[in-house]
């Protein structure tokens, strides 16, 4: 039985989906306006992994990650640059998807925006004034927090505290609304933003509507899992919970599940101090499955902290995983008996145990720093049991065990071999002739080719110099 920690209840509970053999699961993905950061990624390869896992216990999971293509941010960037807010979006959702594809993200079943659901924020909106949930003034349209007598129970904070105490957290135009702590489900156009009709006036739908009607059109009025970072508990998780149950009448989500904060240098990441990163840039440094190996050597409720001394050190775990994994991969393939002996049938039986630990690991609140503990037992366990005289049995047997460990939590177990010195020196050339040939595209190409193989160019006077990172 699967035991997840749920946000809403402060413990643990048994894992019973609405459906049986079904998961319906909702986490809320990144705002496009630039290359996503490390702190993004740590939800993205959390809940991937909760994802694998539940399919590998034999779920069907409808898994739904939104990308958020409409926000300031975006506008601001568009504004910025003199282009559609539309181009800015469109352009980092491709260089997200890239990054994903390079932290072995499975895409979502499915990826709405929120520019193309804006017919069903308006339903939804509507149907929140006609219950008496929301009103409009001016063009925008308030939900009335008090008005839903449940509000605060996902982050347990008290609405009378939060006048009180917390001004900063209520949204601003307080002098439009009934009440300070009432906040924007539509908002009136601005000048050079985009916008949509809607029965209130031309405007744009507030954050939290968004996510609220993309769970509701792909995954229905309830469901099993919604997930996303801990800054998301408050108040964005607290206003869909708000939104979505006045409208149904239904318990929203059964099970909220957030993931802590990622820390670099043991410095909350900022861009003021100097210490923000994002995916492309650490995948400059590292491939990027060291990036995913390092985010799950820690329980996903635990604050996690980025340093060069950690991403070295899951950079060696990493490796020490694969080389076994090839080590039993050459033995299969170079062993002089192909069948089991009574003696490694025992050995192989005796694996099993590593297995059984990783899968309690997993069901317990998904627990992945312990699975891995589980998957170097099972690496040294091989390495200590298979050698030149094992049968092919024997080899493939514990490969494909470490292997399909491996792939529950996204770890890739096959490396890409190296480029030959020749192979860099051929491709550097070829850059080289594309650039004098003013083929910029081709010559930009190559130098990524290159970085995706771990070698690092520099243009000097004396011509290209590299190196391997």
């Amino acid at each position: 039985m699967i035991r997840i920690y749920n946000t809403l209840s402060k413990k643990k509970e048994d894992f019973i989906p609405l459906e049986e053999g079904k998961v319906r699961m909702y986490v809320c993905g990144p705002t496009v306006y630039n290359f996503i950061h490390i702190g993004n990624a740590r939800p993205m390869i959390v809940f991937d992994t909760v994802r694998r896992y539940l399919e590998h216990k034999g779920y069907e999971v409808n898994y739904v990650s939104n990308f958020t293509d409409v926000d300031d941010k975006i506008i601001k960037k568009a504004n910025e640059e003199g282009v559609p807010a539309e181009e800015i979006s469109q352009r980092y959702i491709e260089e997200c998807k890239k990054d994903m594809e390079g932290m072995n993200i499975k895409p979502a079943t499915t990826h709405p925006l929120a520019t193309s659901e804006i017919d069903g924020m308006i339903d939804m909106i509507g149907d929140l004034i006609e219950k008496g949930y929301a009103y409009a003034v001016n063009g925008t349209v308030y939900f009335r927090t008090r008005r839903f007598e449940e509000y605060g129970k996902l982050s347990h904070k008290n609405l009378d505290d939060l006048q009180a105490g917390n001004r900063s957290l209520l949204v601003s135009g307080e002098e439009e609304k009934e009440d300070p702590l009432d906040f924007v489900l539509w908002k009136p156009k601005k000048e050079g933003e985009p916008f949509w009709t809607s029965p209130w006036g031309d405007g744009r739908p507030g954050w939290h509507i968004e996510c609220s009607v993309m769970s509701r059109r792909y995954l229905g009025e309830q469901i099993d899992i919604h997930g996303g970072g801990e800054d998301l508990v408050f108040p964005h998780h607290e206003n869909e919970i708000a939104q979505s149950e006045a409208c149904s009448g239904k318990l929203f989500a059964r099970y909220w599940m957030h993931n802590a904060f990622l820390n670099i240098d043991n410095k909350k990441m900022s861009k003021s101090l100097g210490n923000f990163f994002t995916v492309r840039e650490i995948s400059e440094r590292y491939e990027l499955q060291v990036l995913r190996f390092f985010m799950l050597n820690a329980h996903y409720r635990s604050p996690l902290n980025f340093s060069a001394e950690l991403m070295e050190a899951s950079r060696n775990g990493l490796e020490r995983i694969r080389t076994a994994a090839e080590n039993l991969q050459y033995l299969a393939q170079h062993a002089k008996t192909a069948e089991l002996t009574p003696e490694e049938e025992k050995i192989l039986e005796g694996a099993g145990a590593f297995e059984e630990a990783f899968d309690r690991s997993m069901d317990d609140d998904f627990n992945t720093a312990d699975a891995i503990a589980a998957v170097f037992d099972l690496v040294k366990y091989a390495n200590t049991h298979a050698g030149e005289d094992s049968s092919s049995a024997l080899a493939e047997g514990l490969g494909s065990r470490v292997r399909g460990l491996c792939d529950i939590l996204g770890i890739i177990t096959e490396q890409e071999r190296e480029l030959l010195d020749t192979e860099v020196e051929a491709l550097i050339d070829e850059r080289q002739a594309a650039r004098k040939a003013k083929n910029f595209a081709r010559a930009d190409e190559i130098r990524s080719l290159l970085l995706e193989k771990g070698i690092l160019l520099e243009d000097t006077r004396e011509g290209v110099k590299w190196k391997r990172a």
